[in-house]
C-alpha cells in the first residue's frame, strides 16, 4: 500500500473517528486510484494534476454501468479528503480533486413496511416464549420503535437503557451519542427478555447475545429481520435499514415534526430526513383522493 494512503487511513480512523466500513471503502477507492496513477499515468499520487484526476473519473463513468453514480461520488469524495490531508501535511501544494463536480444521482423513495404488517408480525406472529423468540421479537420491535442503525443496535449495553426515565443511549456515526425515548410497553419487553437471557444464557453486559453468550453480530441481526419479515411482507428488501425507514415514515405519517425525526435518527443534515416526507406526502395524496368526494 502507498505509505501516503496508509497514513491517511490511520488519520481517518484515529483522529476523525470514521467508521471501519467508511475507512475500508476509502481504502479500496484510493488503492484503485493509486494503481491507475501507476499503471496508466506512470505517476505517483503526489504528482497528479486536475487533468489526471478527470481522466480517472471519465474512465469510471464510461457508460458501461459497471460503476454506479453513488460509487463515483464516494470515490471523488475520498480523493478530495485524501488530497486535503496531503496539503495539510505539506506533501502537495494543490488539491487536484477540489474542482471536480459530483455527479447527481437519482434518489429512489425509501421502501418501508406498512403499519398493519408490523402490527401483525409483533402482535400475532412472533408470540413464542423461548429465549430466541423473545430476543428476535425485541430486535425487530426496537428497530421499529427507535429507528436505530444495525451497527448501533449490536453495540447496545444493558447500561445504555435507563429503565426509570425510559431512555435509550446509542452511539452513532463517529461515536456521536444520542438519546432516544422508549415507551412503557417496550421497556416491559426489554425487562422480560433480560430476565430470560440471564436465566438461560447468563448475565452479560451486551443486550443482544446468542445462545452461547457471545454478542450478536450484524449478519445474525440481518437474518433475524429478513426471516421474520418474510412472514408478513412481500417486499424484496427486508433488512434492518428498511425497518429504520419504516420508523421514520411511521413517525411522519402520524404527525411527528421533521426536526424531531432528524434528531431521533441521528442525521447530520435535514436533507437526509426530508426524503421520508415524499413517502408521507404520497400517502396523504392517496388519503385525500379516497376521502374527498371531489378529488
Amino acid at each position: 500500500m502507498d505509505l501516503n494512503v496508509d497514513s491517511f487511513l490511520k488519520y481517518l480512523q484515529k483522529e476523525r473517528k470514521y467508521s471501519l466500513n467508511t475507512v475500508q471503502a476509502y481504502e479500496n477507492d484510493l488503492l484503485e486510484f493509486s494503481e491507475f496513477c501507476e499503471k496508466r499515468l506512470s505517476k505517483d499520487v503526489l504528482s497528479v494534476g486536475v487533468s489526471d484526476v478527470r481522466e480517472w473519473v471519465v474512465e469510471m463513468s464510461d457508460g458501461s454501468g459497471a460503476v454506479g453514480v453513488r460509487t463515483v461520488k464516494r470515490r471523488i469524495s475520498a480523493l478530495r479528503s485524501f488530497y486535503k490531508y496531503l496539503r495539510r501535511e505539506g506533501l502537495v501544494s494543490k488539491n487536484p480533486a477540489a474542482v471536480l463536480v459530483l455527479p447527481k444521482a437519482s434518489k429512489p423513495l425509501p421502501k418501508f413496511f406498512r403499519e398493519e404488517e408490523m402490527g401483525r408480525l409483533l402482535d400475532d406472529v412472533m408470540t413464542g416464549d423461548e429465549f430466541q423468540d423473545r430476543r428476535d421479537k425485541l430486535i425487530i420491535d426496537l428497530f421499529y420503535q427507535t429507528g436505530v442503525r444495525v451497527s448501533e443496535l449490536v453495540e447496545i449495553k444493558d447500561s445504555d437503557i435507563d429503565m426509570g426515565r425510559g431512555m435509550l443511549r446509542v452511539f452513532g456515526k463517529r461515536r456521536k451519542e444520542r438519546l432516544i425515548p422508549i415507551g412503557g410497553k417496550l421497556l416491559k419487553e426489554i425487562d422480560a427478555y433480560k430476565a430470560k437471557r440471564n436465566t438461560e444464557v447468563g448475565k452479560t453486559s451486551d443486550l443482544f447475545v446468542r445462545k452461547n453468550g457471545e454478542k450478536m453480530y450484524r449478519r445474525g441481526v440481518y437474518d433475524v429481520v429478513h426471516r421474520n419479515l418474510t412472514k408478513v411482507s412481500s417486499l424484496k428488501k427486508r433488512s434492518p435499514h428498511v425497518l429504520r425507514h419504516t420508523f421514520a415514515s411511521t413517525m411522519l405519517n402520524n404527525g411527528a415534526d421533521i426536526y424531531a425525526v432528524k434528531a431521533l435518527l441521528g442525521h447530520s443534515s435535514l436533507a437526509a430526513t426530508e426524503v421520508y416526507t415524499h413517502s408521507s406526502f404520497a400517502k396523504l395524496i392517496k388519503t385525500y383522493k379516497t376521502a374527498h368526494p371531489r378529488a
